[in-house]
């Protein structure tokens, strides 16, 4: 039985990863941030109490910006495997607080990596990556394509990156970094543009919205299902030495064409509803995002399973359930402030 150690567990990627390894037999230990309000809702299903005999899923506090609670769990835990997933990965709020940004995503990363080599404890490293860091590299990325970061996250997501890289070469630890393109799935943040539609999609058919307000809709992305990503990145930790992955679908769809999944599959009109507000742009846009996943094909023998088409109806399906089961409310406009 192995012991496993993820950071972000309470965060889309961590439940389903979670849900992965402890499917393998894996115990779990999860790092999670103390709040004065419950944020575990996406492991909710998978919790065990700790006063059970043996709970192969322990929570553990810390953060990414203190050290010594990350030495502390790291030698609790004594994990065989670490996957670091937690970062404020929001690109549009790292517009709004960049240095916030730098410091978990970027810094945290290097808490973790340090934690690692002070303890001496064996174990192997995944860090996510980003397809954010391509930028305004044209298209397709792969391994070997020039990082031109347009955000603030991007740039924390490359030293993060790279310190990754830095460890495993100067100090031989089994360290791999995932580049993972866009992966959603109806666990995704409310205020990403793809779990912003979908959730508006299904109000309004519920007649419980009236408006979505949206940012830039030209903009296209590679985007797959957040389960077959999670199967990505532990195969990575499996090979026999460690190297950095490309994760992608191959396969770039518009915004537009999201809302026209969307929309189309609950028998409405996205054009009716949907509304743009200049908050929502970035100062800096990247235009287009397409994976070249071969080396991973070749590698890791992967392949994404789920197609964009489906992966929209998953999410449109789930949130109108989800909608469905509330009380109803009065019809309201979509006023968040984050998002696209």
């Amino acid at each position: 039985m192995k012991t496993a150690l993820i950071t972000g567990i309470t965060g889309q990627d961590g439940s389903y990863l979670t849900e992965l390894l402890l499917s393998k037999g894996y115990t779990v230990y999860g790092v999670i941030r103390r709040s004065s309000s419950f944020n575990t809702g996406r492991i909710d299903h998978i919790y065990q109490d700790p006063h059970d005999a043996k709970p192969r899923l322990r929570l553990m506090y810390g953060d990414l910006n203190d050290a010594s609670s990350l030495n502390k769990i790291i030698r609790t835990a004594q994990p065989e495997e670490i996957y670091h997933l937690g970062a404020q990965s929001h690109v549009r709020v790292s517009f709004d607080v960049p240095e916030y940004t730098g410091e978990i995503t970027g810094l945290g990363t290097v808490r973790l990596l340090e934690a690692i080599r002070e303890t001496g404890v064996t174990t192997r490293f995944y860090h996510a990556s980003s397809s954010e860091m391509f930028g305004s590299s044209p298209p397709p990325q792969n391994e070997q394509t020039p990082f031109h970061p347009r955000s603030p996250y991007a740039a924390a997501k490359i030293y993060a990156h790279w310190m990754t890289v830095n460890y495993r070469d100067g100090y031989g630890l089994f360290a791999c970094n995932g580049i993972l393109f866009n992966h959603e799935s109806p666990r995704r943040g409310e205020t990403f543009v793809t779990r912003k539609i979908t959730k508006a999609a299904a109000r309004i058919k519920l007649g419980r919205q009236d408006k979505l307000f949206l940012g830039n809709l030209d903009a296209k992305r590679d985007w797959g299902y957040a389960p077959d990503y999670m199967e990505a990145i532990w195969l990575m930790l499996q090979q026999d030495h460690p190297d950095d992955y490309v994760i992608a679908t191959g396969e770039t769809y518009t915004v537009r064409d999201f809302l026209d999944e969307a929309f189309a599959h609950l028998g409405m009109d996205w054009h009716k509803y949907v509304e743009i507000d200049p908050r929502y742009y970035r100062p800096t846009e990247v235009d287009v995002l397409m994976g070249d996943a071969s080396k991973a094909r070749k590698k890791l023998n992967w392949r994404p399973k789920v197609n964009f088409a489906e992966l929209v109806r998953i999410m449109v399906d789930a949130d109108l359930k989800a909608e469905s089961e509330k009380p109803s409310t009065a019809i309201a406009a979509n006023h968040e402030f984050l998002g696209r």
